[in-house]
């Protein structure tokens, strides 16, 4: 096997066996190949594994691969960078997913931008789960408030949450911000019930994540290697 099949079975086995840990079927947990910076080249070799979701921060760079891997029909491409107000027709022009939604400007345009002929926008709410402020994400109380919003937006498709949690090796801040996120999604799901996505951990803690109850781990550099 090639050094991308090699390392994207191990995260896979990974993503297995957390589940198997963790009481939960193996199905419940997808995984988004963060393929930001890396070739197309990169995208295919990883979707002939049986990968269909790829995550991408860079807008440019993402729209160069979707052009590539068009003939790709069942590729499924999310946004999972910052967008600003400027940036939003390219996405909801060719995305499927957009896991970074925090402000109501931005949906509001991505709505209106929405092609009639493209099922409604997947977004994720991002939430500042571990309240630091230079992190984007909205606060956990302003979710339910946030969410209420969305539900006017017909080209908008709430699928649930996503956070980026604070970079620290502690483990027990790691769960209890985890774990909130969890509750959190209980809670959106009152508003909004067929969000079914949580999506949290990344290469050094999603282990962690799944057994916190995760349903979609981003994993980018123990897939395709180091950034360029």
């Amino acid at each position: 096997m090639s050094t991308i099949e090699t390392q994207y079975q191990q995260v896979v086995n990974r993503i297995h066996g957390a589940c198997d840990a963790s009481g939960r079927k193996r199905g419940d947990v997808r995984l988004l190949a963060v393929s930001k910076t890396k070739p197309a080249e990169m995208v295919e070799a990883c979707y002939h594994m049986g990968q269909r979701s790829f995550g991408e921060n860079y807008l440019q760079d993402a729209l160069d691969k979707i052009t590539a891997l068009s003939h790709l029909s069942d590729i499924e491409w999310h946004f999972i960078g910052p967008l600003q107000s400027n940036k939003t027709r390219p996405v909801a022009n060719h995305f499927q997913w957009l896991e970074t939604l925090d402000r109501e400007k931005i949906a509001v345009r991505l709505n209106e931008q929405r092609p009639e002929g493209l099922p409604p926008l997947n977004v994720l709410i991002q939430v500042n789960i571990s309240d630091e402020p230079q992190k984007a994400g909205i606060a956990t109380n302003d979710v339910a408030t946030f969410a209420q919003q969305l539900q006017s937006l017909p080209k908008l498709k709430v699928r649930g949450l996503m956070c980026i949690p604070e970079d620290t090796p502690n483990e027990e801040h790691l769960r209890h911000q985890f774990e909130r996120m969890q509750q959190l999604l209980l809670e959106l799901q009152q508003i909004v019930p067929e969000a079914d996505t949580l999506s949290m951990g990344m290469s050094g803690d999603l282990e962690l994540a799944i057994a916190c109850g995760s349903t979609q781990v981003r994993i980018g550099t123990d897939i395709f290697g180091a950034r360029n």
